[in-house]
């Protein structure tokens, strides 16, 4: 609580300096060590005059640092001692190095605390204000939003068949979440809508497209592309995929190529994948496993 005027004193033990009687005066100055000293109240001194223990508040009174006798002591009276006691009605503070696990509560902070248990968003923790040198406390869902708790996105995508042979066109149909062999993903996610994935938050992704191309009748660049765009409306040639041969005959291939995003805006950064230079080659999906894949990480804040 608040205290007006002088905030009380606890446990603090004082014997004031020896005082030397002066014939017919009653009120005199309590000292320690030279310096005037102020008790809590009379109720709270030991005041022995002539051998005999005085009564506080009719044998004397005090007033900041003077006590004043019932009377006034006369040549060869003997103020034997003036013992300050603190303020008795409070328990104080223990002295260092007094306060055992035994007398704390189990929910502290000690060597007896369990610290098997997991850490959960709502646990607390104590810190440095870094400042006033303060301690406040925070929940650990903040600490984790502030230094990263991993990664928040991880979604993948396949195509589901086969692209026509020698299409040239953005990537519109035949797009799935991969659904199978236990697949994880972690996060909200992913939407996409005839070809335009559109993100879940904004932040820094992680874009990697697989492509299993099978590339023919000499497609010497059969390629794919992650267009990305920052408006909602152009796009741009983010990463392209490039696979091809230069004889009659055709070969299988499977190439990657990746891109970081910064997504500023769900609304407005986007992507989507494109092929390109496809003579008679195409890119091969399948709905039981990943031919052609997009997979896309979030890997922090913007």
């Amino acid at each position: 609580m608040a205290y007006i005027g002088k905030q009380p004193t606890v446990g603090n033990f004082q014997v004031c300096d020896a005082i030397t009687v002066v014939n017919g005066q009653a009120a005199y100055t309590m000292q320690v060590s030279s310096a005037n000293v102020e008790p809590e109240n009379a109720n709270h001194m030991l005041v022995s005059l002539n051998g005999v223990l005085q009564k506080p508040g009719s044998s004397f009174t005090i007033s900041g640092a003077t006590i004043t006798f019932a009377s006034n002591l006369a040549t060869g009276d003997v103020i034997d001692f003036i013992i300050l006691l603190g303020n008795v009605l409070d328990i104080g503070a223990p002295s260092d190095a007094t306060v055992t696990n035994a007398k704390l509560a189990s929910d502290l902070i000690s060597g007896e605390t369990d610290i098997g248990g997991a850490i959960a968003d709502a646990d607390l923790f104590l810190m440095d204000d870094g400042a006033g040198g303060t301690l406040r406390k925070t929940a650990a869902s903040r600490i984790k939003t502030y230094v990263g708790g991993g990664l928040s996105v991880a979604d993948q995508w396949r195509l589901t068949a086969d692209q026509s042979a020698g299409t040239n066109a953005d990537v519109t149909s035949n797009l799935e979440r991969v659904d199978t062999d236990g697949f994880g993903q972690l996060g909200s996610g992913m939407t996409e809508s005839s070809g335009i994935f559109t993100f879940p938050s904004t932040g820094i992704y992680f874009i990697l497209v697989s492509a299993r191309i099978t590339a023919a009748n000499s497609d010497s660049s059969a390629d794919v592309i992650i267009n990305t765009t920052t408006d909602n409306s152009s796009y741009g040639q983010a990463a392209i995929i490039s696979s091809g041969v230069l004889s009659s005959g055709g070969a299988e291939y499977s190439v990657s190529n990746s891109f970081i995003f910064d997504v500023t805006s769900t609304s407005t950064h986007k992507f989507k994948i494109t092929t390109a230079s496809h003579g008679s080659s195409y890119i091969q999906g399948a709905t039981d496993s990943n031919e052609t894949t997009i997979t896309i990480l979030k890997l922090g804040d913007t």
